[in-house]
This record gives C-alpha cells, structure tokens and sequence, in this order.
C-alpha cells in the first residue's frame, strides 16, 4: 500500500453534457459557445466535439472560424447551470470512495489515494462516473499531481494512464518542453532560444543559467517541472473561489471615452452585486482593456479595506481605467476583484 495522486479529466465535457440533452446529435460536429449564433462576430467556441475537433475547432476558436472550418457543425449555446449540476454529480460520486478530492473546475479533479492496485480504483472511479452520470473520463496517475494531469491527457479518451518517477524519462525525455505541464508555448521558444528543445535537455540544464533567463524562482522551477516533480497535496476543504470578473466584448469598438467609463461602471456593479451575493469582500479591483486588435492591458487598485460596497468598488474600478491611455479603439473590458481569502486545510501525501 502506498499513496497515490490520481487526476481525472472529463471527456470532452461541455460537449458531452449537451450530447446527453440531445442525443441525435452524436456522432456529428457539434461546437458549444455563446448563445449558438456562429455569425455573432467576436464569440468562441467553449468547447468542441471530436468530431470537429478533427476540423480544427478547438475551445477558443472564434464561432465565425468554426462556421467556415466545419460549415456542417450544430451549434449549441452555452448553459453553465446545467455544467454546474453535471459536475456536482461527478464530484459527489468521486466522494463516495475512500480518497481526498480536491475540485479543479467543472471537468477535472486530483484524487489522493492509499492502495496498492491504483489502476482497480480508476478504473472502478470511471465505472462509478458512468453509471451516475452517464459521463465519461480519462484518468491519470502518478507520484505527484504533475505526473497525473499529464498522464490523464495521455489517457484520452476514457483511458487510465500511468506517469510515475520510474518511467517519466521513457515517456517524456523526448517530448517538446511544452509537453509539460506549466509551460507554454512563448516560454518553450524562449527556452529553444537556449538550445533547450526536449524535456532531457531542460531536465540537463544549468540552474543557473536558467535562474539568469527566467529569474530566480522560474527558472529552477522549469528545470524541476522537466524532472517530473510536483506538488503532492491535496486540498480536502471544498473550493473557494478567489475572486470574481465581468467582461464585455463589443460589437463594435468603444472609441468614446464617455462610453468606456460607462461600460467600466456597468461591469464594476455588476461585479459588486456579485461580491455581495456571494457573501463576500474584495480587496482588490482589476481593470482589463483590450485594444484593437489584440493588445491587452490590466490596472488595479488596492482597497483600503476589504468591502462589497457597489460605490467603492466602482470608484476604485474608474480609478484603475484612469491609468490607461484610451487613444486607441477598445474591443473589450473586464473588471474583476480579488477577495478576502480564508485559509484553507491541506492534506500531504508523498
């Protein structure tokens, strides 16, 4: 018997949910985002079927894309309650075994776990998941949650997949850096700027010179992600959310500034109403501008104190929209907050 982090990972499960609410769509392209209107211009797809994945529509892909990759997809709205109580099933499922769940997001969780026969459980969860929810899962499973979230991929679809310290190097020695998981494609060019191309090459590299490209914190960390550690607990207390945020993407673009407070405004009250619902106080308040086409910039402001009060929070969103220079079209605003965290308890498995 020993302790083992297992992540599972719902199949294509935006998609899978709808799939369940109409069923003669199986089998056919199907993308889910926005409210279903492919010609709406300036939505994405939340997420795709296989079946258009193979045309490249992929979460992110803008409607209008998909529309022209995949002119034969349906195309569905989003409906987040509905993901929100499929996700709660397959939360309360994973409960019922005797493991620590720690909750990613609606599709995905790390599962620590005592036993000696670590794929009997996956396979078992996955059983348990599809008959209550009719949902299917990929499972990975390693010595750390690292291992794990990239074994899961590896198990796609509905697969069981074991990454551990006694096979890592097999498996992914010579796989691109951003094979792993943390790093993504601007930081494995700047590694390849260093001749650092594969998973061993950055495993090999000199700390130091790392720490001299990345700081001192990042860039022994890259090194420590390319020799498959990781993080080993698991948090048992149920999610606590961080924060909250509203964004807007136009139609067309904002060039008044008179129409960018109001809009700013709009999002902070919405965010503040948000806040108070959930019981909440924010300490701070974060402004997001988007310029056309594609730059992107954030401001925020610190609050003296923590508080859900519509008229502070919005004043400290004007604040924060103060600091940008609003000389070029704005195509989208986001206003989010950070809340007051309470601590949370965390379990230890090695």
């Amino acid at each position: 018997m020993r302790d083992w982090i297992l992540h599972l990972d719902l199949d294509q499960f935006i998609a899978a949910v709808e799939l369940q609410r109409h069923p003669e769509l199986r089998g056919r392209p199907v993308v889910v985002g926005g409210d279903g209107d492919p010609t709406r211009p300036r939505t994405v797809a939340a997420t795709a079927t296989y079946e258009a994945r193979e045309h490249g529509v992929h979460s992110g892909t803008p409607l209008r894309t998909a529309l022209r990759r995949c002119p034969d997809a349906v195309f569905l709205p989003s409906d987040p309650p509905a993901y929100d109580a499929a996700s709660a099933r397959v939360m309360a499922t994973l409960r019922d075994f005797p493991v620590d769940v720690e909750v990613w997001g609606w599709d995905e969780a790390f599962i620590g776990a005592r036993t000696d026969r670590p794929e009997t459980l996956a396979t078992a969860i996955q059983r348990a998941v599809r008959d209550r929810t009719g949902l299917d899962c990929s499972i990975g499973i390693g010595d750390n949650k690292h291992q794990a979230k990239l074994a899961s991929n590896l198990a796609k679809p509905a697969g069981v997949h074991r990454l551990t310290s006694d096979n890592w190097a097999h498996v992914m020695n010579d796989r691109p850096t951003d094979a792993l998981w943390g790093i993504g494609a601007r930081t494995s060019a700047k590694l390849a700027e260093l001749g650092l191309r594969t998973v061993a090459q950055l495993a090999a590299a000199d700390p130091r010179d790392l720490a001299a490209r990345f700081g001192p914190t990042n860039g022994p960390w890259l090194r420590y992600l390319a020799l498959g550690k990781g993080e080993t607990e698991v948090v048992t207390t149920p999610w606590i959310p961080r924060g909250h945020s509203r964004e807007t993407t136009f139609t067309h673009d904002l060039t008044e500034a008179a129409d960018i407070t109001a809009a700013v405004a709009g999002l902070a009250e919405q965010v503040a109403a948000d806040t108070a619902d959930a019981g909440r106080l924010a300490t701070r308040v974060t402004v997001k501008v988007r310029f056309t086409p594609f730059l992107t910039r954030t401001r925020q402001t610190t609050l003296p104190a923590a508080t859900a009060d519509p008229a502070t929070l919005t004043h400290a969103a004007l604040t924060a929209l103060g600091r940008f220079d609003l000389t070029r079209p704005v195509r989208l605003l986001g206003v989010a907050v950070a809340y007051d965290m309470p601590d949370q308890t965390r379990t230890a498995r090695s």
